[in-house]
């Protein structure tokens, strides 16, 4: 058995995690559906942003942007982490949509109480997907990746309970 500090290269890959190929393969891929569904949101949240209008036109403004930068930030640390994996990453929008499970809005009119309720069930569904990823990870004994999931959840969730909490005023 060789050491965790052991570099292994397989393909074009250095892996440096002690896991099993079909560990990396697996978290890969969920990271790689986490990946396209935090692009997904954040462009999702980025359009509302850009978009709301009525009379609590700052707050539901500032409210997002603060959200979409959160979201955005999440990607990079997920990008990365399978790239330490030895996984590979998102390469282009045709390769998000393909990978993304949450759904895009393009609607032209659009209220800010449908915006929010529909960031509200899309975080929801984030919370979801992050919670299998981490059943993934921690199945395959992935204690960094699982460590990295936590922190997201409960950025996720806080996002939730924001949007909740706004939408009863709404």
């Amino acid at each position: 058995m060789r050491k965790s500090s052991e570099k292994v290269v397989r393909g074009s890959f250095e892996i440096f995690a002690d896991l099993r190929h079909e560990a990396v393969d697996s978290i890969c891929k969920e990271l790689r559906q986490l990946l396209a569904d935090t692009f997904a949101l954040y462009l999702k949240t980025k359009n509302f942003h850009w978009h709301i209008a009525g009379p609590h036109f700052r707050d539901y403004h500032l409210l997002l942007d603060e959200q979409a930068e959160q979201i955005f930030a999440m990607t990079d640390a997920i990008a990365e982490r399978a790239r330490k994996l030895g996984g590979t990453t998102l390469r282009s929008i045709g390769d998000i949509s393909k990978h993304q499970r949450i759904k895009d809005n393009n609607k032209e009119s659009i209220t800010p109480l449908e915006m929010l309720s529909d960031l509200r069930a899309d975080n929801r569904e984030l919370t979801r997907s992050l919670r299998m990823a981490h059943e993934i990870c921690e199945e395959h004994n992935d204690v960094a990746t699982t460590s990295l999931i936590e922190a997201w959840i409960d950025e996720t969730e806080r996002r939730v309970w924001f949007l909740s909490q706004t939408l009863k005023e709404v």
